[in-house]
């Protein structure tokens, strides 16, 4: 990359570039080389601070088997970065001196410039070799072995420096297991290399059952000769096999060839569960990926800076029958003989193990199919019972429709009829098809459709109830009035179906309703008419007597010459015109004059000001856009709602202080008498039956105003009346002439 570099600049200067270009490439390689220290920094740091394990193993398959396990275990537990070499040695060469000197000089060179902080070895044979020969390989290294049996160690000093875990060989379980599922032998044959420690071991726990079998020694590697040997074993016999598989030394028969022979032949076990292949039928073992764990601390222990004089030697002997179910069979040894918590590998799948990726689709699959096809049939039966209650109900739906008396008929979503009873087709003809579609807007009084087109509208666009009164024209022509009330449908699903109605012919109760309206206007007219009268002899005859009284008085008072008497006659006259001024009152309360020539503004107006003075109140009135020339009946109608409240007021309030407003627009006129007081129940004085509230009301319904009060006990009272303007002024004459109103609520 420099010579690049170089070649670049070169380049540069011969075509006369700037001598920035020099200045910048010096900068780039000083900041590549400062990025390259701080970047490789960390990885120096690790580098320093890492911990270099050996493992010492008796074979290579013994590496490929254990290592991965505990480097695991080793890496969970030290923080820091770890360093692993492998050395395996041939344990069987171990009794050869000149051999433990070469592979002691071979270790030396290997290590002798690594700085090593553990190492771990996996047999008796290569922990002697490195504690024998420690100072020249291993100087000051802190040794941890594991896989060594218990009985290996006994009667030996452990060297400084030195612990690890032990693991029993279950040579007495694994006998007692060989006897118990085979309680016919007769013999036991020990395949090993020779008398060494665990043929002494064998042959001593054999000594237990001398009654009941007899030992057979099979001496020698691996060879023909044993297998010759084996293939002569007598019958009823099983075989402890002991050859180790872990030596070094090429060979044409190895010693699982010697095994396959054996298992081929006898039943045969093993208590060293690496044997535990190719028609071994089992024996007794330690959790060996447990055993490594545990080392695996062990070692973490010394790395942390632990002494491993510190640290005891933990012994692991938990035994656990285990079995190869292929063997059991063979031999035709029945489970139930196995011990209590014996493991059995190897289990041929059954049935439902091989099958079980497509036998759980399949019937899972089959039972969707069944549930569905139940749900189907289930739907089924529930449409046709629900067909079958909708049958009946739509029967006695028809029947009960067929037999009301009201006017029933079903529309869609859109407005369609789709249904009519009898009683309707009949009120509009003999013709079945009359009234369905939209034909029966036809129907329908002109004056009234278009209200009644509109509030069906709005029933079908916001899906609500309606109320409404129309005429409907009678198939002889006769327009009647009809009180129809709707209500949204829906279907099963929710939606909205439309709207159902029933009509009610109520032109006998409007007739009623207006006839007593006329009946009651006629009493208020009459009434009227007499308040008039009175008012004009009040105003005419007895005030215009009373006056000339008065006059008459004040003549007398002042010819007369007695002090007594004059006295007399001053108070008799301010009686007289006191009484003058109550009459004149009285008559303008039962007709107002004012109301006649300046209208409603003023006549209220004139009203608050007298009965301040009477009464000692303040009432305030105020009058927005009030027109001058309003209906009489309207104007009379204002006046004596004005009368009434405010006499109720001052009558009931218990206070003094009152508002009164007239507020005039170009269609309404409003009136409104407020005071703050005592209040009411309105409610419970319609149901008392009070007369104040039903003639104000009662007037203000024959000017086609509403009546409205607003009060509450303690919270005061507030009267407001609306009349529309516009509309015709009532005479009720002898021949008055019934006037209709369509009237729509929807709710």
């Amino acid at each position: 990359m420099s010579l690049m570099r170089r070649r670049r600049l070169n380049t540069q200067r011969e075509s006369h570039a700037p001598f920035v270009w020099k200045i910048s490439t010096r900068l780039l390689l000083l900041i590549s080389g400062l990025l390259l220290c701080i970047l490789s920094r960390p990885a120096c740091v690790a580098q320093q601070n890492a911990k270099n394990v050996l493992f010492v193993f008796s074979s290579a398959d013994q590496q490929h088997r254990d290592l991965d396990s505990f480097e695991k275990g080793l890496r969970t537990r030290v923080p820091q970065h770890l360093n692993f070499y492998t050395s395996y040695i041939d344990f069987e060469r171990m009794v050869d001196a000149s051999y433990r000197d070469s592979l002691a000089e071979t270790f030396h060179h290997a290590y002798k410039n690594v700085k090593l902080d553990v190492a771990v070895v996996s047999s008796i044979e290569a922990l002697r070799f490195v504690t024998q020969y420690r100072d020249r390989i291993l100087p000051g290294v802190p040794i941890v072995f594991y896989s060594l049996s218990a009985k290996e160690l006994e009667g030996q000093q452990i060297p400084a420096g030195v612990t690890g875990t032990t693991t029993d060989v279950g040579l007495r379980e694994t006998i007692d297991l060989a006897l118990r599922l085979h309680p016919d032998a007769q013999a036991v044959a020990i395949i090993t290399e020779g008398p060494g420690f665990w043929w002494k071991v064998a042959q001593s726990e054999l000594y237990r059952h001398r009654d009941r079998v007899k030992e057979i020694d099979l001496f020698g590697p691996p060879s023909e000769e044993t297998l010759d040997k084996i293939a002569a074993l007598p019958p009823h016999t099983l075989i402890l096999f002991q050859l180790a598989k872990l030596s070094a030394r090429e060979s044409d028969i190895k010693p699982n060839d010697v095994l396959a022979a054996a298992a081929k032949h006898l039943p045969t076990y093993c208590a060293w569960k690496g044997s535990f292949i190719l028609g071994c039928i089992g024996g007794a073992y330690t959790d060996g990926e447990k055993n490594i764990d545990s080392s695996a601390a062990t070692a973490a222990r010394v790395l942390s800076g632990e002494r491993p004089e510190n640290i005891p030697v933990v012994n692991d002997s938990n035994f656990q029958p285990q079995v190869d179910w292929r063997e059991l069979r063979r031999w035709h040894i029945p489970e139930s003989t196995l011990p209590s918590g014996a493991v059995i590998l190897y289990r041929e799948p059954s049935l439902w193990e091989r099958g079980r990726d497509y036998l759980i689709p399949a019937i899972g699959l089959i039972l969707g199919q069944a549930i569905l096809i139940a749900a189907l049939l289930w739907q089924r039966a529930r449409k046709r019972k629900a067909e079958a209650v909708m049958r009946e109900s739509e029967k006695r739906f028809r029947v009960m429709t067929d037999t009301t008396p009201s006017l029933v008929w079903m529309c869609d979503s859109h407005g369609k009829i789709t249904y009519r009873n009898e009683r309707l087709i009949a009120f509009t003809g003999p013709d079945p098809t009359v009234g369905f579609s939209d034909a029966w807007a036809s129907y329908v009084h002109p004056d009234d459709r278009q209200n009644l087109l509109d509030t069906v509208a709005q029933a079908l666009k916001n899906h609500k109830s309606f109320s409404t009164e129309c005429r409907l024209r009678r198939s002889d022509g006769v327009y009647r009035w009809m009180l129809a009330v709707a209500s949204p449908r829906v279907n099963g699903d929710g939606s909205f179906a439309g709207l159902i109605a029933s009509a009610v012919d109520v032109t006998d109760q409007k007739l009623a309703q207006q006839s007593l309206e006329k009946m009651s206007g006629r009493l208020i007219e009459a009434q009227e008419q007499e308040r008039s009268r009175i008012a004009r002899e009040l105003h005419d005859d007895i005030c215009q007597r009373l006056a000339l009284l008065s006059l008459e008085i004040d003549e007398v008072h002042v010819a007369s010459v007695d002090a007594n008497t004059t006295e007399s006659l001053e108070q008799i006259g301010r009686l007289c015109r006191e009484i003058g001024s109550d009459v004149q009152g009285l008559s303008h309360q039962l007709h107002s004059s004012i109301l006649d020539y300046l209208g409603v503004a003023s006549a209220v107006k004139g009203f608050c000001d007298e009965m301040s003075k009477q009464y000692d109140l303040q009432i305030e009135f105020s009058a927005r856009d009030v027109p001058k020339q309003l209906p009489k009946d309207i104007s009379l109608c204002l006046f004596r709602v004005a009368q009434e409240a405010l006499h109720n007021a001052v009558k009931y309030s218990g206070i003094s202080e009152f508002t009164v407003e007239l507020v005039g627009t170009r269609d309404v006129v409003q009136l409104m008498v407020t005071d703050r007081g005592a209040g009411f129940d309105p409610e419970d004085v319609r149901q008392h039956g009070g007369l104040g509230l039903v003639s104000m009301q009662e007037r203000v319904h024959l000017v086609h105003g509403t009546f409205l009060v607003d009060s509450a006990p303690g919270e005061g009272t507030r009267i407001l009346v609306a009349v529309p303007l516009g509309v015709p002024e009532r005479k009720y004459a002898e021949d008055d002439s019934t006037q209709e109103i369509t009237r729509t609520q929807l709710y």
